[in-house]
């Protein structure tokens, strides 16, 4: 399957999006995504430990703390950051990890693929959703 059609495939399967660096600023990228992803009808969960609510849901201070299952990881967090969220995404099951434009973690990537994982490596959630 090529990269364009695994991209795809999980858009159209995936329902909740945790969102690792979910800021309430508006004009930051993570809330603009996030909002739009919203409103595109899939369940954004926020994921930042110094937030209680953002987009009109429950912040929750890392991956493991959220109580439901997730379809995608998508990380707004520097690439150095990257391996322990990607371990947190593979112990809690979720389907997929996202990084978006500019996050690039090649090790951790490979970990979450060797554990089952869908990866998406630098590239923006909304504009690969506005291509479907």
């Amino acid at each position: 399957m090529s990269e364009a059609a695994a991209i795809a495939s999980l858009l159209q399967s995936a329902k909740t999006i945790a969102v690792v660096g979910l800021s309430d600023k508006p004009w930051r990228a993570s809330h603009g995504v996030s909002e739009y992803m919203q409103r595109a009808g899939y369940r954004i969960i926020p994921v930042n430990p110094e937030l209680t609510e953002v987009l009109g849901e429950r912040s929750y201070p890392n991956v493991e703390a959220v109580s439901e299952p997730i379809d995608i990881v998508n990380i707004f967090r520097r690439s150095e950051l990257v391996p322990e969220i990607v371990d947190a995404a593979i112990r809690v099951g979720a389907k997929a990890v996202w990084m978006q434009e500019g996050v690039v973690h090649e090790e951790a990537a490979a970990r979450a693929r060797a554990a089952g994982l869908t990866v998406v490596m630098d590239r923006c959630l909304l504009k690969e959703h506005r291509k479907l």
